[in-house]
């Protein structure tokens, strides 16, 4: 890993808030394409997972999800399930955060993709009971559209709009359907 970017992951412990984001900023923009050093930190943010600080889970299960294509010892296929915990956070932002950014694991490979798939599409079968469902919904087809995006596989999109018509709400079947 370079200097900078060694500095980058220094500044998430910044006092600053300001610096922290723009850290923050640097790293998941770094790590939109495959990078060589995600086992230098891969340890540290599983760690991070549930660490007491919502910020940090939040920023561990998004880097990781992230680095999901720099992984060529496939470890994220093991550590998935840490990952995915995050996704049923306390904190709902960072819940919401995490789920946002699970999506990218499944670039990976096409075993991560079906991990990723199977782990959206039970969710948003079974979660009705959960505060916010909706907005868990929402976010679970627009990572499924951004896959879809991304693998441009039609079976994605055959499964997001079958979920879609299972929704009993004419109200949030067509706000799902919007994302497609």
């Amino acid at each position: 890993m370079n200097e900078e970017m060694k500095r980058y992951f220094e500044e998430l412990e910044s006092k600053d808030k300001t610096s922290q984001y723009e850290a923050y900023q640097h790293i998941m923009a770094e790590t939109e394409q495959e990078v060589d050093w995600a086992y230098e930190v891969w340890d540290d943010l599983k760690a991070d997972l549930t660490h007491k600080d919502a910020h940090r889970r939040s920023r561990a299960a998004q880097f990781l999800a992230q680095l999901a294509i720099s992984d060529p010892e496939n470890r994220m296929l093991h550590d998935f399930p840490d990952v995915w915990e995050v996704t049923f956070d306390s904190k709902f932002v960072t819940a919401r955060h995490s789920l946002q950014a699970i999506w990218r694991v499944g670039l990976a490979g096409p075993e991560h993709k079906q991990l990723v798939m199977d782990h959206l599409t039970n969710r948003f079968e079974n979660c009705q009971d959960e505060k916010n469902y909706t907005l868990i919904r929402f976010d679970i087809m627009e990572g499924m559209r951004s896959l879809y995006d991304y693998l441009e596989d039609p079976e994605i999109k055959r499964t997001a709009l079958d979920l879609i018509e299972k929704e009993q709400d004419a109200k949030y079947r067509k706000k799902y359907a919007s994302v497609w």
